[in-house]
């Protein structure tokens, strides 16, 4: 059975959770830090790997990341060319 994911990228949020994330002055400590107070627990590492492609993304996750980041699911996915 094929994997869901082929190739070298993880997950489609990577650089705009990036984008989020530094717009708002936050390190990546700063968000699993706000991500903690939903009880949704992801490290400094993996906001890293996230950003990088590198780690898949849960449904928890990306709901925690809409509602600290303060935007919907949907512009975690926006391709907008910047």
């Amino acid at each position: 059975m094929a994997r869901i994911i082929d190739g070298t990228e993880m997950n489609m949020i990577g650089n705009n959770l990036r984008r989020l994330r530094t717009e708002k002055g936050w390190s990546q400590q700063m968000l699993s830090d706000k991500l903690e107070m939903l009880a949704i627990y992801v490290c400094r590492g993996s906001i890293s790997r996230i950003e990088d492609k590198l780690r898949t993304v849960t449904d928890i996750e990306l709901y925690g990341f809409s509602k600290v980041l303060g935007v919907s699911v949907e512009e975690l996915f926006d391709e907008r060319k910047e």
